[in-house]
């Protein structure tokens, strides 16, 4: 067992039911088989104290804490809760310099971070060398995605345990179990009503218990049952979860991006409203769009550029929530529109060309020759000027030397590129058939 918590306080307030009812054995924990199983890994480690430092990485209401505080109950390690949104430098040093002293005496210390992805850079890094020398064994717990918000240096030195958000037969389940806890016997509880809480809760148990408690403390002040109609009328509206910083944030945008390549305009605009309703700016929604128009749309819809770059504009001079409707409706088109990379693609081409050739010499026929000079140099000599051809085109190189005959840009047969590939078959033909190059002064 836990020899002590080193933060350890007195509180005369009632505990919130979620914490009467945190599971306090590995037998307790619900819905992470793959961590607490018979047979999982971390179990083992678990029981047999052989506890490495590691991040638990799930979303809010998974059991990070909890199980963190069963690892408190099972070892023999002295064991240190902390809140990166509560502590900062000078506790932290505190912790490290009593952990120095358990070191000392023999006896390990095993330091639970809760939310360490609110810890910056430096912060993060003071913990290296006390977990390097054994001084410490770092548990940290965050909903963000550790890729992101947790230093290599530190994410190298600790093994990532994964947390699923609950199903909801382990959420409703769990509801069941506690309901006696408030006051409420489960004959007093509808279904639906298990059902709406369920729902509310989106895999986080301890939004779920809470809830219970809420509505429960509501019904038990007039005797009533527990309703999906009084469940609605305590609760309001939903919070969406978001961050503009973190994971959610990318993982939004990726599944909007996504939608509009596959053209499911039905998808589009549900991550359109749903983003708009956590509150990300339009302006990134916009800037990410515009960006589709030119990447995954191109010439094969010319268009989608200048509706974006209108939505844009309707944003900024009706402002929300009418100008919402103008993202909606552009974003609609760039779902339906014709795709094609071929510019994203050619462009990229080019600019490779341009880093491992990056001086190659303008050539002479193309070059400005303003001055008589620059003429009796060769600078525009050869030139043939395209409108005094009979088809308005002259086959003529414009490419450096070394990079004559590249081709970047290949049309699709994809909406309007489809014109532009003919066209440029047409350019083609001539150049093969040695079409005249009339019109040889430069104007």
């Amino acid at each position: 067992m836990s020899s002590g918590d080193l933060f350890q306080t007195e509180t005369a307030a009632p505990e919130p039911l979620a914490e009467r009812v945190r599971p306090q054995t590995l037998d307790d924990v619900l819905g992470q088989d793959h961590l607490t199983g018979a047979e999982a890994p971390l179990r083992k480690l678990i029981e047999t104290d052989q506890i490495p430092s590691m991040i638990l990485w799930g979303p809010p209401g998974s059991g990070k804490t909890t199980l963190a505080r069963v690892i408190a109950n099972t070892t023999q390690s002295r064991f240190g809760l902390f809140s990166a949104v509560t502590s900062g430098v000078k506790e932290v040093r505190q912790v490290i310099a009593r952990a120095a002293e358990e070191k000392k005496l023999g006896r390990r210390t095993i330091l639970f971070i809760d939310e360490i992805h609110r810890f910056n850079r430096a912060q993060q890094d003071a913990f290296l060398p006390h977990m390097e020398n054994g001084t410490i064994i770092l548990i940290g717990a965050t909903t963000e995605n550790p890729s992101f918000e947790v230093n290599a240096a530190l994410l190298s030195r600790a093994r990532v345990f994964v947390l699923n958000a609950l199903d909801a037969v382990v959420i409703k389940g769990l509801l069941r179990k506690v309901a006696d806890a408030t006051g409420v016997s489960e004959d007093r509880i509808g279904e639906d009503a298990l059902e709406l809480i369920t729902g509310n809760a989106e895999g986080d148990a301890r939004r779920a218990i809470n809830t219970l408690e809420t509505v429960a403390a509501a019904a038990n002040a007039n005797g009533a049952p527990l309703t999906a109609e009084l469940i609605t009328e305590v609760l309001g509206s939903k919070s969406l979860l978001y961050d503009k910083s973190g994971e959610e944030h990318y993982n939004l945008i990726s599944a909007l991006h996504k939608s509009l390549r596959g053209s499911d305009p039905h998808a589009t605009l549900y991550w359109v409203a749903r983003m708009l309703a956590s509150g990300e700016h339009p302006h990134y929604i916009l800037r990410r769009m515009i960006r589709f128009a030119s990447e995954d749309i191109g010439n094969a819809d010319p268009r989608a550029l200048s509706i974006s770059l209108a939505a844009r504009e309707s944003y900024d001079f009706l402002g929300s929530p009418e100008g919402d409707l103008a993202i909606a409706q552009a974003a609609v088109y760039l779902a339906t529109a014709p795709k094609s990379n071929a510019v994203y693609k050619a462009y990229g081409a080019a600019n490779d060309d341009v880093q491992n050739h990056p001086n190659l010499p303008v050539p002479k026929h193309i070059r400005n020759a303003p001055t008589g000079l620059m003429k009796d140099l060769g600078y525009g000599a050869g030139y043939a000027y395209d409108h005094d051809s009979e088809h308005g085109y002259v086959p003529q190189d414009y490419l450096p030397d070394n990079l004559s005959g590249r081709e970047y840009y290949l049309p699709t047969e994809s909406g309007y590129e489809k014109n532009i590939s003919a066209l440029m078959d047409w350019w083609r033909e001539l150049r093969e058939s040695g079409a005249p190059e009339n019109g040889d002064a430069t104007p």
